[in-house]
């Protein structure tokens, strides 16, 4: 008996001494390691910032005056104070005339909040603010504009057929995403990159992408529903990312062009989703690959990734039906809100399956042509096909394309009918303005009322004096151009060139009929998802370099939901990242390729890039992760300890 109690007690010494070895190994590795960089997000700045944005003890006669109170548009500021009674405030930002000068009567109150949007850059701001007998002005001085903005080359416009909207740019190259008056004058711009689409929701709000990518080279983490003083009210964050369009549905959900990133064809640009407004959950899924056959329809930017390429998402309450616009195929298509099934194609049915064939239209009327590579796809409240045709080639037929200086893109309006499957044109802008308007890619349609338009030819590309093909950065593009025409009854009343290119462009009033500023905590929903896994190993990290020794860049920062790993590497690496905690290793593969997820570009590397590397991000997703993780990283089996840990 005595003997086994001395080997039980033995045994336990045993233990308690491995664990104490473990233990001492365990902290040996996580010593003299620091914490990675905190990015801090524009939602956690935000709660900081409001702080100090609080009317209490302030009156008209010293109201407190925050220009830039987010910090992100610089254009635009917040006058605060308290009144005895309910008023309603009236805003005037007084600008060189009257299509040029906006006025705003806000919600009666107490405590004033008013929201002050439209000012000058680098000028002294009259805002007159005035309710019952008291008018009071405020001069409100503002900074020069960045040194690389971009201003406009050409504005012309009868201001008798003008109101006093702006005209709202969302950039493709160069340049803010910002708003100009009738003048050419800018108004408004936010400093974060947001890309896409940028539109008003029924709530008065904006609606935009945020500022982080989740791949390359342009898919972003989800939207931003803000204001114009670039308050956040939602950040919705989407598994699959957001690229090119939403839709707000009249529900108040929103349709969103995503991804399924690792999915087995390996393709981007083909799945949309619905979100729920509230939740930020997906509540339903369309996969273009379940309704078209890839293959079919190429146009010369077909490829196997991006088949289909959607740029454009609309809802027709009328048909309760889904339009879309798949520039890769020439193609416009609509399906069926509830089944997904396909109603019908608008395009050249060249190359097309037989399968297929039925849900094309048939041409009637005069002067009919198809559209190519279009973007913006719409339904009218007329029930018309409307579309902006970019124009590329004009032909599935290699021998039989246009070249890009005898092209042109033009705004075209379809007549549908699909009992008869017919289609007519009846309507059309650009053709007249041959190359000179010619977008071989992005561009824009609105729909502003009957027999008034917006046609924006944004993509405009020179390379040696000559009109391209080829999207700006990928063919040496040496002159940009972004040409906006306002149509009103078949007559130019507006147009505006800008040295650049822009993606789309919306004319908007600067308030919202509802215009309301809510000082409330900004809700994050959604979710990126669980970042995949390449492998998990149990037991020690050892034998680790030092991160100097790998010689090239590379950094670590972690957000507010995410780890972003950036690093310099080479074609044909084998990458990967380590994540270690007590034992457990988390492995993440990093890809050294130029073509996942890239829309735009072919995984051709140049000389350069060939012998120095190119710089990849590579993003782990917090979902699934808690506690401390030390970081490593792992190129072709050599492991090197990066010194830093994250904490989730």
């Amino acid at each position: 008996m005595k003997n086994k109690k001395k080997i039980i007690l033995i045994a336990l010494l045993i233990l308690i001494v491995l664990i104490a070895i473990i233990l001492f190994v365990l902290n040996l590795l996580s010593t003299n390691k620091e914490e990675a960089e905190q990015i801090i997000s524009l939602v956690e700045k935000q709660s900081v910032l409001e702080d100090e944005l609080d009317c209490t003890g302030y009156t008209i006669d010293n109201a407190k005056v925050v220009l830039n109170p987010y910090q992100i548009s610089p254009l635009t500021a917040l006058i605060m104070f308290e009144t005895d009674t309910e008023v309603a405030p009236t805003v005037t930002i007084v600008g060189k005339d009257e299509n040029t000068t906006f006025t705003h009567e806000f919600e009666e109150s107490k405590s004033h909040y008013l929201s002050i949007y439209g000012l000058y850059p680098d000028s002294e701001n009259e805002v007159i603010v005035s309710f019952l007998d008291t008018e009071k002005t405020f001069t409100i001085k503002t900074e020069a504009l960045p040194d690389d903005f971009i201003l406009p080359t050409s504005v012309k416009g009868n201001k008798d057929s003008l109101g006093n909207e702006l005209y709202f740019f969302s950039p493709s190259s160069s340049g803010y995403t910002s708003a100009y008056d009738v003048n050419g004058d800018v108004r408004w711009y936010l400093t974060i990159n947001a890309l896409w689409e940028i539109n008003r929701l029924s709530n008065g709000h904006l609606m935009v992408s945020t500022e982080r990518r989740v791949n390359s080279p342009y898919y972003m983490s989800g939207l931003y529903e803000m204001d114009l003083l670039g308050k956040i009210y939602k950040e919705i964050s989407l598994e699959g990312g957001y690229h090119h369009d939403y839709f707000e549905m009249p529900n108040g959900n929103l349709l969103v062009a995503s991804d399924e990133f690792n999915n087995d064809y390996g393709t981007v640009e083909d799945v949309i989703v619905e979100v729920d407004i509230s939740s930020g959950d997906i509540i339903k899924t369309w996969d273009l690959k379940d309704i078209l056959n890839m293959e079919d329809g190429k146009s010369e930017n077909w490829v196997d990734y991006d088949w289909f390429h959607n740029n454009s998402v609309w809802y027709d309450d009328a048909t309760g039906s889904i339009t879309l616009s798949g520039r890769h195929q020439d193609a416009v298509i609509n399906i069926d809100y509830d089944t997904g099934s396909l109603n019908w194609i608008i395009g050249d049915s060249t190359n097309w399956s037989e399968e297929y064939q039925k849900y094309f239209f048939t041409p009637v009327g005069d002067d009919f042509e198809w559209q190519w590579s279009q973007h913006a796809a719409m339904i009218t409240p007329e029930g018309y096909v409307f579309i902006l045709d970019n124009g590329n080639n004009k032909s599935k037929i290699k021998e039989e394309y246009v070249p890009a200086e005898e092209s042109y893109t033009r705004g075209v309006m379809y007549k549908i009918d699909t009992d008869k499957m017919t289609i007519e044109q009846i309507w059309e802008y650009g053709k007249e303005r041959g190359s000179e308007f010619y977008s071989p890619y992005i561009s824009d349609v609105d729909y502003l009322a009957k027999d008034h338009y917006i046609v924006h030819s944004g993509g405009i590309v020179y390379v040696d004096g000559k009109n391209s093909n080829q999207p700006a950065g990928l063919g040496g593009a040496d002159k940009l151009v972004s040409d906006t025409v306002e149509i009103l009854n078949d007559e130019v009343i507006f147009e505006i060139i800008l040295p650049n290119n822009n993606y789309r462009v919306e004319k908007m009033s600067l308030y919202a009929d509802n215009e309301k500023y809510e000082q409330t905590e900004a809700k994050r929903i959604g979710s990126l998802g669980k970042t995949e896994l390449r492998d998990t190993k149990i037991g020690f990290v050892l034998g680790a370099k030092d991160i100097s020794e790998f010689g090239r860049d590379f950094a670590v920062t972690q957000e507010i939901d995410r780890l972003v790993v950036s690093g310099r590497f080479k074609k044909g690496e084998d990458v990967n990242i380590i994540l270690y905690q007590n034992g457990k290793s988390n492995i993440y593969h990093v890809s050294v390729s130029k073509k996942p997820y890239t829309a735009l570009c072919l995984d051709i590397f140049t000389e350069d890039e060939t012998e120095n590397g190119i710089v990849i991000d590579k993003y782990i997703n917090d979902e699934g992760l808690s506690g401390k993780y030390s970081v490593y990283l792992e190129v072709n089996d050599v492991i090197y300890d990066t010194n830093e840990y994250v904490e989730f």
